[in-house]
């Protein structure tokens, strides 16, 4: 293999797969890069076995080939090269050579016959959505995730297909993340839960540049190609949670508020709570068309009043306010409805008009 390239297009690259290999392994390929080069294109590739990022690019081809290199190793030695153009060559036993302006290194490689093959998906059922649609639904319910891997299916978001609707459910147990966006009509209903990993890093990754991304599914693994990138990921299996069936069918109260007010207060009240929030809840009192948002802590107390728009009887109710702000945060409107039965019933979040979002956050039980 021998090719030239520009070094600032193999770092951008190598910074973008590097996010799909092993940095620790019993297999010291799952720590490598694999770089394939033909056609005038160079491919890296990083595969961790759950999650894979294939990376393209142009470049000027002498040979065709591929080797695997330590992804480490060569990254680093990208980062510190002049910005100049690369040239590189594998021998035979696959040694490297990276030349670059006065540098000249030599690395060791390893056959890519030995690289764990990408899972093959048959590109028959898929759906379109613009680069800034797919980002903000990863955004706005990714932060609803489980942390731990108590129960695995919660560590992946629900991806639902109805016919002309894509539905993305994040939960771990203490809240709800719903976001709806109507798609075009695929005329087929299907279920799948794509880890929070291989959701993160879309998140970093894609644009915000009105592209088309397109998703492919299967039984097993899901693929999202757009712009240089294929991002292929396994599947959690296991039937998701019935949120559905979690959130109140009736409520006793309903507010409208505005999110940036609501945002600021609570952050005001972060300051006096201590790292325990379990000992500091944030308490709102919901009365006469205002809202007082009271903490105590050792560090203090506080009390804010956020004029709303209100209906039903009046509340007393706690919440862990990160859960709470974490919500509002998410929000991408000026205000929203938030409704609730009781002071130990869930709190639910959603557009003034429409059912674009949803979120529900469950309350803690306020101290005597």
């Amino acid at each position: 293999m021998k090719f030239l390239c520009d070094r600032q297009s193999m770092l951008e690259a190598v910074n973008i797969v590097q996010k799909a290999v092993s940095s620790k392994s019993t297999l010291p390929i799952l720590e490598g890069i694999l770089i394939s080069a033909g056609d005038d294109k160079i491919v890296l590739t990083g595969n961790d076995l759950e999650l894979s990022i294939e990376y393209t690019f142009n470049a000027q081809i002498i040979k065709a080939g591929g080797v695997v290199v330590n992804s480490k190793i060569f990254g680093d030695i990208v980062r510190k090269l002049p910005d100049a153009p690369m040239h590189i060559e594998v021998s035979d036993n696959n040694v490297m050579n990276i030349r670059c302006a006065d540098v000249d290194f030599d690395i060791m490689g390893m056959a890519c016959a030995e690289f764990p093959k990408v899972a093959e998906i048959r590109r028959e059922f898929n759906i379109t959505l613009k680069d800034s649609v797919l980002k903000n639904m990863i955004r706005q319910t990714i932060y609803a995730l489980a942390v731990t891997d108590t129960k695995p299916i919660l560590t992946g978001s629900l991806f639902e297909i109805n016919d002309s609707v894509l539905t993305v459910v994040s939960v771990d147990g203490y809240r709800v993340a719903m976001r709806n966006e109507v798609i075009e009509n695929t005329g087929e209903h299907k279920k799948v839960v794509i880890p929070g990993k291989t959701l993160g890093e879309l998140l970093k990754i894609i644009k915000d540049e009105g592209q088309a991304v397109k998703l492919y599914l299967s039984d097993k693994h899901v693929l999202f190609e757009f712009e240089n990138y294929v991002v292929t990921s396994r599947l959690i299996d296991g039937e998701y949670f019935n949120y559905a069936g979690a959130l109140p069918k009736e409520h006793k109260l309903e507010v409208v508020a505005n999110v940036g007010a609501f945002i600021n207060s609570i952050e005001r009240a972060a300051l006096i709570i201590s790292s325990d929030t379990a000992k500091s809840p944030l308490r709102i009192n919901i009365d006469a068309g205002k809202a007082t948002l009271k903490c105590s802590s050792q560090i203090g107390k506080v009390s804010d009043v956020i004029p709303i728009k209100s209906s039903g009887d009046a509340l007393d109710i706690g919440f862990n306010y990160k859960y709470l702000l974490d919500a509002f945060r998410a929000c991408d409107c000026d205000e929203v409805k938030m409704t609730f039965n009781s002071a130990l019933s869930p709190c639910v979040i959603c557009p003034v008009e429409g059912n674009a979002f949803l979120y529900m956050v469950l309350p803690v039980r306020l101290p005597a």
